[in-house]
């Protein structure tokens, strides 16, 4: 999985109300909820997005309740890469599970910047900084998690075992 693409930038804590408020909870259309993506922190986020684009965020990046409507919102968005520093453990897994790759360094949360141009390699654990000429290393993506995400998510890489 490889990457170059505009970044976005939040601090810490960002939690999963922050990412998709609670009072759009109440769908499951994907377009309805990256509409909505980031709108507490950053209004014009969901129109400023394209498709391909990182997040980059410091500490503990999808903290709060345990909503999958939270990194749905994001990979809907367009969104191709979360990088931050840490995640909440929940929405960790719960963006595996769908599909959204998720690289947690701190180093690459420190050093990348708006407007850097970055690559992501989740089967070496590299992340390229172009506009910095730097490399952040991160734990590289186990075999089982690449098909996951590789699949858009666990459900479509289950159904594709059965066939």
């Amino acid at each position: 999985m490889k990457n170059k693409m505009r970044i976005h930038k939040f601090g810490d804590d960002i939690n999963t109300d922050d990412i998709i408020a609670a009072k759009y909870l109440n769908t499951t259309d994907r377009a309805e909820l990256a509409s909505h993506c980031m709108e507490h922190i950053d209004k014009a986020f969901a129109k400023a997005v394209s498709a391909g684009d990182i997040i980059v965020a410091g500490r503990n990046f999808g903290c709060g309740s345990s909503r999958e409507h939270a990194p749905v919102a994001i990979k809907a968005a367009g969104v191709s890469y979360v990088i931050a520093a840490t995640f909440a453990r929940i929405f960790a897994r719960n963006s595996i599970n769908i599909g959204l790759p998720i690289v947690e360094s701190k180093e690459a949360s420190d050093r990348i910047r708006k407007g850097d141009s970055v690559k992501v390699d989740t089967k070496t654990g590299l992340v390229r900084n172009l506009t910095r000429k730097e490399s952040y290393r991160f734990e590289k993506y186990p075999p089982f998690m690449q098909k996951i995400v590789k699949a858009g998510g666990l459900m479509n890489s289950i159904a594709k075992k059965k066939r």
